[in-house]
């Protein structure tokens, strides 16, 4: 369905069908260390503020935390395909005890490296399949904080449009735009979110043309899938407010900035190591969100009302504890059909195949 690229998917169902069928764990027979060597490949550049800068920031936590008993590397600016085949399997044969490779579209080259290493642990980011028992796979559920923001904007938007800067149509995206809307739309019903996609993960340019073509049509609000400050800087000049993308980009835009989905990686990465430090690693698949302290949310802007920031906390602290779920029913689709029914909750294997939008996107 989709060109492979960054965290793209070949196709929404075979995403879904994939990630049930890989077992949840597989036990791999691994001697203890006394120091662990641990590689990164990025797709980005470290100083992007946004997905690569996230990743970065966690391997320097877990430096910090792990002291002398790890070592890391990383490569920044990777392309995917052939080049970041070659960059995995230099890390592999420098003597890399485990890769972590942050990308979707590193998926098939982890997993072609993998097979020729077996000694060496491999980590895969976002992706759906592996093809031996030496990968594991990790992702979050960034959707929970999109949440958050959709709560924030509904309650502060005078004119109840925002715009949303995305990046590629693919579930990881559209269930973003999805909850936005959906959070929104239960503080003000006649929300809209106006979508543009700019076809590009990190285009500073093109993200800030984006943002100022949405202010311009009427959006006082500005979020965006995309990972520079650009929107944010764009939104400060226009009075809007928005939201940052993957890290706190307050110091961007100080009035503009209400908050940011902040992607932790630090306690997967710790754990990961840790886990082939003591001999204990498994491959494994997961999808971690707010209860297992992967997706948080950066300190909300003082600027932000008492009453918004209740709101907000609310959502965050309801989903965390498993009380609040944004896609239960009654959810209707652009078309009007419904799509979940009152009192029923979208399944995980249904978010990983998302392909639609609720009422109230207008992309």
């Amino acid at each position: 369905m989709f060109k492979l690229t960054k965290r793209r998917l070949l196709s929404a169902a075979t995403f879904a069908a994939a990630s049930l069928a890989i077992p949840a764990s597989f036990a791999q027979d691994s001697g203890a260390k006394d120091k662990v060597k641990a590689a990164f490949v990025y797709v980005g550049p470290v100083g992007d503020f946004g997905w690569t800068y996230a990743h970065d920031e966690a391997r320097k936590c877990m430096v910090e935390q792990l002291g002398d008993k790890v070592e890391t590397t990383f490569v920044e600016n990777v392309a995917e395909g052939p080049d970041s085949e070659r960059v995995i399997r230099q890390l592999a044969q420098d003597g890399a005890d485990i890769v972590f490779t942050t990308s979707f579209g590193f998926m098939n080259p982890t997993i072609k490296v993998a097979k020729q290493f077996p000694d060496v642990k491999f980590e895969h980011a976002t992706g759906y399949q592996t093809g031996s028992d030496n990968m594991s796979l990790y992702n979050a559920k960034f959707y929970q904080g999109r949440a958050v923001l959709g709560t924030i904007a509904g309650k502060m938007s005078e004119s109840g449009k925002a715009g949303y800067i995305a990046s590629f149509p693919i579930p990881e995206v559209v269930m973003g735009i999805n909850a936005f809307t959906l959070a929104a739309k239960k503080v003000n019903p006649d929300f809209e979110t106006q979508v543009v996609w700019v076809n590009s993960w990190y285009d500073p340019a093109k993200e800030a043309d984006a943002a100022n073509a949405l202010l311009s049509q009427g959006a006082d609000v500005i979020t965006q899938h995309t990972d520079s400050p650009a929107p944010l800087q764009a939104a400060e000049k226009a009075g809007a407010i928005a939201f940052g993308q993957a890290s706190d980009m307050s110091s961007f835009a100080p009035n503009a900035h209400m908050t940011a989905i902040v992607d932790d990686w630090c306690p997967y990465y710790v754990k990961r190591v840790e886990a082939v430090l003591d001999g204990s690693w498994e491959a494994d698949n997961v999808w971690l969100g707010m209860a297992d302290g992967e997706v948080v949310m950066s300190p909300f802007s003082d600027k932000m009302p008492e009453d918004v920031k209740e709101a907000a906390q609310k959502v965050y602290d309801d989903t965390k504890a498993g009380t609040y779920e944004v896609f239960t029913g009654p959810i209707t689709d652009q078309s009007g059909e419904v799509r979940v029914p009152e009192g029923e909750t979208l399944s995980e294997e249904d978010l990983l195949k998302m392909d639609w939008y609720v009422e109230g996107v207008k992309s």
